[in-house]
């Protein structure tokens, strides 16, 4: 069994589109409890607590946890909270580039074991006009999005370009995830359905 200890649409249907089909447990962590040294390291962190809060609850099964933050000037920047940090959050990423870093642990609950690492992506944002952004912010689609967008929605529009895995910016890297599946001792093609 795979569960995906996250409430994210966009990485269940990656998950999906990539022949798996977990089952989704949310975790309920509070993101603005824990801190770290870099946003990398932030993002290790708390799609560990992620993956171990929902493993908690289970007998086996294999959990992934994961978590996006975008690193601008060394920064992090999760998710905006209001339309107003929206507008700020763009005004601040036009013409930039940034890096999105998402952590992803993977726990055998069964095993009791678990792997973690981060997959990073270099983002290179647009110039978006202030009535642009104006109207991306009340789309409402930014909110909760780390970064304040969303790489496949109307935020793409805004994105010129990015290195490195695309899923990764949808919030989880399958080549990394089958890095880790294997670090555990599966094969990632043995749960496609």
């Amino acid at each position: 069994m795979i569960v995906l200890a996250s409430a994210s649409p966009a990485r269940l249907a990656l998950l999906r589109s990539a022949g798996l089909d977990p089952k989704v447990i949310v975790s309920g962590v509070d993101e603005d409890a824990y801190s770290a040294h870099s946003p990398a390291a932030l993002s290790k962190v708390l799609a560990t607590a992620k993956a171990e809060a929902v493993a908690g609850g289970l007998e086996e099964g294999l959990v992934i946890g994961c978590d996006s933050i975008l690193e601008l000037d060394g920064r992090p920047y999760g998710k905006p909270a209001s339309r107003e940090e929206v507008l700020e959050r763009w005004r601040l990423l036009r013409g930039r580039t940034g890096r999105l870093v998402t952590g992803h642990c993977v726990i055998d609950v069964a095993a009791g074991r678990q792997v973690a690492e981060v997959a990073t992506t270099v983002v290179r944002f647009g110039q978006p006009s202030e009535e642009e952004i104006a109207a991306y912010a009340a789309t409402d689609e930014p909110l909760g999005l780390a970064g304040a967008f969303s790489i496949e929605g109307r935020g793409g529009w805004f994105v010129e370009g990015i290195e490195g895995d695309h899923g990764n910016v949808l919030g989880l890297s399958l080549p990394l995830l089958r890095d880790l599946f294997a670090e555990l001792g599966y094969a990632v093609t043995s749960f496609w359905r």
